[in-house]
């Protein structure tokens, strides 16, 4: 029996779990912070259909070993479940790197005037070692700071 691995990450807000979920779903506020690459990089594509079936695109132009080239990296999903302002679950794949998809559900919590958000994606049993799971963690992490400051800014 495969066992798939669990990334896990949290994070608190100052604002409503309302203006949270939107921001995933809103593509003027999501290329801010979905999958860009911090200092180097920049969404150069960014649409997303909502709705349960509908699907995502975003594109992060990344610079190559410092200022040698540029790569795009696709990215791509397909909602499954949305239930405003409580959770967001989709197919996730990053084409670009592997066709496989996998899982990442958001559920927010509102919390008095802010909210708490717990991110899981579901790495699938083909996970390549420790380093995969840690860029994994990394990654969400810093797509959930560039959240907030994506949410402070608007």
């Amino acid at each position: 029996m495969a066992v798939s691995t669990l990334v896990r990450v949290t994070r608190a807000y100052a604002c409503s779990a309302e203006r949270v979920y939107d921001a995933w779903l809103e593509p003027a506020t999501a290329r801010r912070f979905l999958f860009t690459t911090p200092l180097h990089g920049e969404v150069v594509r960014c649409e997303i259909e909502p709705g349960i079936g509908g699907r995502f695109t975003v594109v992060d132009r990344r610079s190559l070993n410092d200022g040698e080239g540029w790569l795009d990296v696709v990215h791509t999903g397909r909602f499954l479940q949305l239930d405003r302002p409580r959770r967001i679950a989709f197919a996730f794949a990053v084409p670009t790197w592997s066709p496989a998809e996998t899982t990442v559900i958001i559920d927010i919590t509102p919390q008095g005037d802010g909210c708490d958000l717990v991110l899981r994606h579901d790495l699938g049993p083909e996970v390549d070692g420790d380093a995969t799971v840690e860029r994994a963690e990394q990654g969400w992490t810093q797509m959930l700071l560039a959240l907030e400051r994506a949410l402070q800014d608007a």
